[in-house]
């Protein structure tokens, strides 16, 4: 009971008429919500990682999630970008935690913290350091004292710095909310008894930090109270078991905005529509109060910090994308729904619930307040579009489907009818590479047997012995053959890519994909009488990040073969004298900086595309303006790139998608990391790539489409306004707003009007081919035109009679725009 007391220390329990409420001093919770300064909250939040963007962009993307509705910004805590080494610390830059969090405070946003300290999060080795890999005795996320005592460590660490600057809620900061591990139950049963009881040690350790906040577990249908257990998924709303006690609130942690991409696989494409219906069926079917976007802006996997197979870009679906760019109508969609939620806010977080049938897959999920207030959820779960009667009144729903009513009669959003306009990204060249004057390249030393100083009798295991200070594990050995004949090279490892050497000539390579990561090379081979030097390279591209026994793992090259015509004239090497070294030589001497590339001796690049292991620099000024910038890599191979000494991330342009398209060529080169001239580009290309074709592109969001359908034939549409609970006005008319309002980003205008109709066009914004109908308003262009040139904003106007006359009666009408936005001249 020792832990419950220290809870009890920190928060006084109150006993009230619907059940206990646990009361801290500004945060506290009871079975309803999250109640802050002694209110209770629907809260909508997204995930924003400090590490995957830079402090310079930290402003713009809490800003536009704040546009969007979101209450929270929502964070994990990187344990191996901040404690490298055991006891050394790092806060500095992008890892910058404290100024991260304030820079949230500063505008008004309460903050989430998932310290994890596992995190998972499709990052190396799940955000453990890997210097635990070495530790005695240990077994990670375990009731293991060595991996409890270094958990603890960090834990207090972080907690400890929030405290000192003030930041939880507790002291007047903006973190409402921390927590402690990350979905344990994927891997609870593989530690048998010594799952559950550490999981029962982690709610006491964190209680006992005496933060002020309350503390979840997400995924942890058994979190030992006074810890919330939480929902990740796609669909809470459907599959999440509830809280496991009735003075605790629903959360959904992690409702996945798409998917993280890897390399070799295509993106995952999650609609706008289908985010909203779960959102709000979780609130309606789920009395849900606390929403958490996963990701709201994803960004980038600079340097090694991918786990993997995972692509640099991360979520780059989300509502802002991978550059914190607006991604429509994903985000505007969503701040609509969040808008018509927070106006059921009273008869939701304090009235009466009841559902009930409207039909055989059609249902109603009601709020009845105190004083007559009411809010409805109308949910449709057929894959057809259906009219329901709710007192009295008519709804069309569309399929899979819910419509709000926060006054139980007027509609204020749907979650399949998308009123929010659609953008287009493009990407523009500034900058070519293509002049090989400009280029210089250092071909990276091939090491023989003799050349390694580490030795050992069999195959060291790649993870183990790089300590994930590179990527790159070299295998070396020398053999005598007495046979002039060809044989075969079979080499079997469990790591990602394995590029082959022989006699300092390449002879091929294998690679894995993310489902199944071993692979096989196997390949003719000519061999010297005499002696011969193999040499193998070893390639990870990221860490695992999940899993049971993580620190059990192995990777790099398990077996080596060379077989002849027959059993006597092979070899089996795997058990062998090796020599192996780690990392590359331009790694050691970091010729990817200023100072290091000095290091080498670099020549003109001549015929060197050809060839593997290559390393290429040259020099380019910075583009004007302020557009994110990326570099277009889809002409080169495998490698890593930097940007004056800063690394962009791995990239991988040969590894294509079934289609043939490569999973991502264009790489995030954030403005930050450039001077206004002279900035020093270094690509590592291991087997091929073409550097005279890449370029450094803008990009900008130039075109963007607006559409509303459903307009009423009567000359102005009839509007019913009503009061909201809270004094908020509500407009609706048993259906959707018809309305068409286009927006270009920041310093940019609409410039141009390439399609608009006014009748029953066809295409819809989601496709890039429109096309007049039958019905058509022959003055919709000029109307549109005198509308929005040359503005950043503009409302086409919703009435027919702004359009002069009805071109065809009888005929249900709707309006749809495609624009072209530019930089103002």
């Amino acid at each position: 009971m020792g832990w419950w007391l220290c809870w009890v220390v920190s928060v006084v329990a109150v006993i009230g008429g619907s059940g206990r409420n646990i009361v801290g001093e500004d945060v506290t919770y009871d079975g309803r919500s999250l109640i802050i300064n002694g209110e209770r909250r629907i809260l909508f939040s997204g995930s924003i990682h400090y590490p995957r963007s830079t402090p310079e962009m930290w402003p713009s993307l809490i800003a536009k999630a704040k546009e969007g509705g979101i209450d929270v910004i929502q964070t994990y805590v990187f344990w191996n970008q901040h404690e490298p080494q055991p006891g050394q610390y790092n806060f500095e830059g992008r890892l910058n935690l404290v100024r991260y969090i304030k820079e949230i405070q500063a505008q008004g946003r309460y903050a989430t913290l998932r310290i994890g300290p596992f995190i998972e999060s499709e990052w190396t080795y799940g955000g453990l350091p890997f210097w635990l890999h070495d530790v005695k005795d240990i077994v990670y996320r375990s009731d293991n004292e060595p991996f409890k005592f270094y958990m603890q460590n960090f834990t207090t660490k972080i907690v400890n710095l929030m405290k000192s600057e003030n930041l939880y809620a507790s002291q007047g900061g903006p973190i409402i909310l921390s927590q402690i591990e990350n979905e344990y139950k994927n891997v609870e049963a593989a530690f048998h008894e010594k799952g559950p009881s550490y999981v029962r040690w982690a709610a006491e350790m964190v209680v006992g930090l005496q933060t002020g906040v309350p503390w979840v577990m997400c995924k942890q249908d058994d979190a030992p109270d006074p810890v919330i257990n939480s929902c990740n998924g796609m669909r809470c709303g459907q599959t999440f078991a509830g809280p496991n006690s009735p003075n605790k609130p629903a959360i959904w942690t992690e409702n996945w905005t798409s998917q993280y991409q890897v390399f070799g696989g295509k993106p995952y494409i999650r609609s706008a529509e289908d985010i909203a219906f779960h959102v709000a069926l979780f609130i309606a079917a789920k009395n849900g109060s606390y929403v958490n976007y996963y990701m709201y802006h994803g960004g980038t996997n600079f340097g090694r910090t991918g786990s993997a197979y995972v692509t640099t870009g991360y979520y780059d679906q989300a509502p802002l994308d991978e550059y914190g760019l607006i991604r429509q109508p994903k985000w505007g969609h969503l701040k609509e729904l969040h808008a018509a939620v927070k106006l059921c806010s009273t008869p939701l977080l304090w009235g009466t619930y009841t559902n009930f049938s409207l039909g055989e897959l059609q249902e109603a999920h009601v709020f009845q307040g105190k004083a007559g207030e009411c809010a409805a959820f109308l949910v449709n779960n057929s894959s057809r579009s259906s009219t329901v009667n709710f007192q009295n009144h008519s709804y069309e729903l569309p399929q899979k489907s819910i419509s709000i009513l926060p006054d139980c009669q007027n509609e204020v959003f749907n979650t399949a009818k998308v009123s929010s306009q659609y953008n287009t990204r493009s990407t523009v060249p500034v900058t070519t590479f293509k002049s090989s004057d400009h280029w210089e390249a250092f071909q990276d030393v091939i090491p023989n047997f003799e050349e390694t100083s580490l030795r050992a009798d069999k195959l060291p295991e790649h993870m183990g012995t790089t300590m994930d200070k590179s990527d790159y594990l070299w295998y070396t050995f020398s053999f005598q053959n007495d046979s002039s004949s060809d044989k075969r090279l079979y080499v079997n490892s469990l790591g990602h890519v394995v590029h082959a050497f022989v006699n300092n000539l390449y002879i091929g390579s294998a690679h894995g994909s993310h489902d199944n990561v071993g692979s096989t090379l196997e390949t003719s081979i000519s061999l010297n009488k005499g002696m011969n030097n193999i040499s193998l390279l070893s390639v990870m591209v990221g860490l695992p990040d999940s899993g049971a026994y993580l620190e059990r793992k192995v990777a790099g090259i398990q077996r080596v073969r060379i077989q002849g015509n027959d059993e006597a004239d092979s070899q089996d090497f795997t058990d062998y004298s090796w020599g192996y070294k780690v990392g590359l030589l331009g790694e050691q001497f970091q010729i990817y900086s200023g100072e290091g590339s000095h290091e080498v001796q670099w020549s003109n690049i001549g015929n060197s595309t050809q060839l593997p292991l290559m390393w290429y620099k040259t020099t380019f000024d910075a583009p004007s303006g302020d557009d994110p910038l990326v570099l277009n890599l889809g002409t080169m191979g495998k490698g890593e790139a930097w940007v004056n000494g800063q690394s962009i991330g791995r990239y991988w342009s040969s590894f294509r998608i079934p289609n043939g398209d490569p999973s991502q060529t264009l790489y995030h080169v954030p403005r930050p990391f450039l001077k206004p001239s002279a900035n020093l580009l270094v690509l590592l290309e291991e087997f091929g790539g073409d550097p005279l074709q890449i370029t450094l592109d803008t990009v900008s969001i130039t075109r963007m489409c607006g559409y509303a359908s459903n307009l009423h034939l009567s000359p102005v549409t009839p509007w019913v306004e009503i009061m909201s609970n809270r004094g908020r006005r509500i407009t609706g008319h048993h259906g959707r707003r018809p309305r068409v309002q286009l927006e270009c980003p920041s310093g940019k205008v609409i410039s141009k009007i390439l399609f608009a109709s006014f009748g029953n066009p066809s295409g819809g914004c989601e496709s890039e081919n429109h096309i007049l109908g039958s019905c058509h308003s022959s003055n919709t262009r000029v109307v549109v035109e005198k509308a929005c040139l040359g503005k950043t904003l503009c409302s086409i106007p919703r009435s027919i009679r702004s359009f002069g006359r009805d071109p065809c009666p009888d005929i249900p009408k709707a309006i749809l725009v495609d624009a072209e936005c530019s930089s103002r001249t």
